[in-house]
């Protein structure tokens, strides 16, 4: 049997999506989880990008032991140490090296010779060698670049050093038979490195380019959970893997390493951190994936499930048979059974912290739905430091009044109050915020929704805000059946995401120390 690898970049590739940043605590939570999920290879960031970006890589190398952890780095020098003393900690590690072979990319981007190109590729991966056994190498473009060059650059980067070789669709340009061609030219061309793709989803063609290169020869796949990613999103992992896993016929002595019962849970906690909810018809993960609402579909499904389902709910880790129904009179023990059955394992601090804020949940809501659990397990396994923290909020509103709020927000051990007006019941919360913390934001983003059903259905808020114009926007999420309530809780979340970055941007990083 082969295996195929699979090379995870939802913290890398998949945090370039849009509104998709994430805290360090919380792409270490992301980590933990892929490394559960039996990832062969996590790209774990770009070391080089910043400060946040480069203690990220390195916490996630201290905390994950059975995956590879990896690095992007450009062709330059102080890329390649970055990543390599980020990396540093790591069991298993890698230093993903890139390059652009395209001809538009070669002219109009990096304004170098095609023969120039190589010898930085040479350079770069030579450099990488003298950190670390395991050099990736990527034509950036490969996909619109020419194949004599590709053989060239190819050639050149395996002699010095390159283990495995990227092919990425970078624009999603490619279909599924041009990439199998390529693919099947390359592998057997150099049949001593293992092949990777990395395809883009422009034309939504992403998941169906990387399964036809696998059928060519490619032994790795570079994906994200959910197919998140710049501009349309990357190839999703769990399409990938379910494909493989479904269509033994056609991927007879191929497999992966992928613990496929995990795959639900990671969808449901990459989707809770980044507030980016896969479609309702996503394959695989989606709300509908396992839903029939046909009348035909109904009466089928119920006398022989695999009339129209090609996989079970179970094989991905949803299990629709769990007969564990929680309630106000439920203990811990039940509490532990549930998250357990849903895929997860929490400590004893952080279920005592669970439990607290289920039971005050149970009070107020008649059913409590596994959306319900997740979401209040996500918000109390978040580390991220509360410098900020409010203890209680007032609102005022009409229809011909001025909204007002006013809070009690406790830092450094002492509580200030504090009121405010606003153009709106919201902005009156976020400003009351702002005046006792005395940091102003800049709300870009603001985004709520119920996690279950029902008219007491818990409000999950998510806001992105920037405090200060010189640093990048913060996000912040927060959970309520109160909806304002939620939303100062988002609100706070991202002052203390926002004092938590600067104080990491402080901080004076020397990349050749201690590499």
């Amino acid at each position: 049997m082969e295996m195929v690898k699979i090379f995870d970049t939802t913290l890398r590739d998949g945090e370039q999506s849009p509104g998709a940043s994430m805290t360090i605590e919380e792409k270490i939570k992301v980590a933990k989880q892929l490394e559960k999920l039996r990832v062969d290879i996590i790209e774990a960031g770009f070391a080089a990008a910043s400060p946040g970006d480069f203690e990220a890589i390195n916490n996630i190398a201290k905390e994950v032991s059975s995956s590879t952890i990896c690095s992007l780095a450009r062709a330059v020098e102080k890329d390649i140490e970055a990543a390599a003393k980020a990396i540093n900690p790591a069991p298993l590690k890698r230093i993903h090296t890139f390059i652009a072979t395209s001809p538009i990319h070669m002219q109009y981007k990096l304004k170098m010779t095609p023969n120039e190109v190589i010898k930085r590729a040479v350079k770069a991966v030579e450099y990488a060698r003298s950190f670390v056994d395991d050099v990736e190498f990527s034509c950036e473009d490969a996909g619109r670049s020419e194949m004599s060059f590709l053989k060239e650059i190819i050639d050149a980067v395996i002699k010095a050093g390159a283990k495995t070789i990227n092919i990425p669709d970078t624009v999603g340009y490619r279909f599924p038979t041009e990439i199998g061609e390529m693919i099947k030219e390359l592998t057997q061309t150099f049949p001593n490195v293992t092949f990777s793709v990395h395809c883009h989803n422009d034309l939504g063609l992403a998941t169906a380019n990387s399964l036809y290169a696998v059928l060519n020869g490619a032994r790795q796949v570079e994906c994200t959970i959910n197919g998140l990613g710049e501009r349309a999103g990357n190839a999703a992992l769990e399409e990938i893997v379910m494909a493989i896993k479904v269509r033994r016929d056609l991927f007879k002595q191929i497999d992966t390493r992928i613990n496929t019962k995990e795959i639900y849970p990671t969808s449901r906690l990459v989707a809770s951190i980044t507030g980016i909810e896969p479609q309702p018809n996503k394959a695989i993960v989606g709300r509908n994936a396992f839903a029939h609402e046909s009348g035909i579909h109904q009466d089928g499904v119920l006398k022989h499930k695999e009339t129209y389902e090609i996989m079970s709910a179970e094989d991905i880790g949803l299990d629709v048979k769990d007969t564990i129904v929680l309630g106000k009179h439920s203990g811990r023990h039940a509490l532990r059974k549930k998250l357990e059955s849903l895929g997860f394992e929490v400590s004893e601090d952080e279920l005592n912290e669970i439990f607290t804020k289920f039971k005050k949940l149970a009070d107020k809501k008649k059913e409590i739905y596994d959306e319900d659990i997740l979401a209040i397990m996500y918000d109390s396994t978040d580390k991220t430091p509360k410098v900020y923290e409010l203890v209680s909020l007032q609102l005022s509103d009409c229809s011909d009044g001025l909204p007002s709020a006013a809070a009690k927000i406790r830092y450094e051990d002492k509580e200030f109050i504090d009121a405010a007006v606003g153009e709106g019941t919201i902005d009156a919360v976020f400003k009351v915020i702002d005046r006792i913390s005395g940091i102003s934001g800049k709300l870009m983003d603001y985004k709520v929704e119920a996690v279950s059903e029902g008219k007491d259905a818990l409000a999950k808020v998510m806001v992105k805000v920037i405090f200060d114009e010189n640093k990048p926007a913060v996000m912040g999420h927060g959970l309520s059946i109160d909806t304002m309530l939620a939303s100062a809780r988002a609100y706070i979340n991202a002052l203390n995401n926002y004092v938590h970055m600067k104080d990491l941007l402080g901080k004076k990083i020397s990349y050749k120390d201690s590499i």
